[in-house]
């Protein structure tokens, strides 16, 4: 695999570079306007007096999720090469407090 960053011309570097910012920088404020979006979503599913806390909670998590995941990839840069190590202790710290938290649930309500 060719290592574009360190072709010898700077020039060329100096492009790649900038098509990759820029690409970088459109995902950014693509995801921004997302969460923005999701957020205003938020507001009015607490708003809206017709919703029942039932569906209004579980979907205000569900949304809190999907900004997470937004944050993770697009923010935090997750998703570029060589983040893998981090991404894998990310992962393994979410799924041992899941864990601990059915664990807990479980010894306590039954």
């Amino acid at each position: 695999m060719a290592n574009h960053t360190n072709s010898g011309n700077p020039n060329v570097d100096l492009a790649y570079r900038r098509k990759k910012n820029a690409e970088d920088m459109k995902h950014q404020v693509i995801s921004f306007a997302l969460m923005i979006f999701l957020t205003l979503i938020a507001f009015f599913a607490v708003g809206y007096e017709e919703f029942s806390p039932w569906f209004t909670i579980p979907f205000i998590l569900l949304l809190a999720a999907v900004q997470v995941v937004f944050q993770l990839y697009y923010f935090m840069h997750m998703s570029h090469k060589g983040h893998e190590l981090p991404a894998l202790f990310l992962y393994g710290g979410v799924f041992v407090a899941f864990l601990t938290i059915w664990a807990f649930m479980t010894i306590v309500w039954w």
